[in-house]
């Protein structure tokens, strides 16, 4: 069975639409208690990471993905899901989960993207994904350099780079997918991919 995190700051519906179509049992809830007896946790984020944390402190989420972390129990992070299980965010001055070990830094911070006025910025789209370090196997039976979408202005640096499976050029190498143990995330929204993104919704669900 798997969890899915409900915060007030998730894609949800988009997440809960993804799985049904794929017949994948899970339990919506914004009530950590209710979620201490699935098999994975789907923890996905859209917006500000400083309002991310303060709801996930408030609703006691913040103590649940820790533990949950702890477990070994596979745990998939979505966009600003994605950027919050790290130590520090930019964004709001905020600190994080610290569940992997890095800093959220905004776009603006790369001189390549500051020089080069064709490149937008957030980074809104669609984008290839080169996978790289062995890749993760969330992303079997995926095509090589498939197409994901992207919407973010803030881009995760993880101390150990070894842990980055996946990036998408942006003018820079921007990481897309990073992994370590039972935790793997997602810089892109998978459940708004197509049929790639549900692939990796798929290869979860039975992992």
């Amino acid at each position: 069975m798997i969890g899915i995190i409900d915060y007030n700051a998730g894609n949800i519906t988009s997440v809960e639409h993804a799985l049904e179509f794929l017949k994948a049992p899970y339990i919506l809830s914004k009530n950590p208690r209710d979620l201490e007896n699935v098999d994975k946790v789907i923890f996905p984020g859209v917006g500000d990471a400083a309002y991310a944390m303060n709801q996930l402190k408030n609703t006691g989420f913040d103590s649940f993905l820790k533990n949950f972390s702890a477990s070994g129990k596979p745990l998939m992070g979505i966009c600003l899901g994605s950027q919050i299980v790290f130590d520090y965010s930019d964004e709001g001055d905020t600190p994080c989960l610290g569940l992997l070990k890095g800093n959220i830094v905004h776009m603006s911070k790369f001189d390549e993207l500051e020089k080069d006025s064709r490149i937008k910025i957030p980074h809104m789209g669609w984008n290839n994904v080169v996978r790289i370090n062995g890749g993760s196997s969330l992303l079997d039976g995926v095509g090589e350099n498939a197409d994901f979408y992207f919407v973010h202005s803030y881009v995760i640096q993880p101390e150990d780079s070894s842990i980055i499976k996946g990036y998408a050029d942006y003018g820079i190498k921007v990481p897309a997918v990073i992994s370590k143990d039972n935790i793997t995330v997602f810089q892109f929204h998978p459940e708004k991919s197509g049929a790639a993104g549900l692939k990796i919704l798929e290869n979860f669900a039975r992992c």
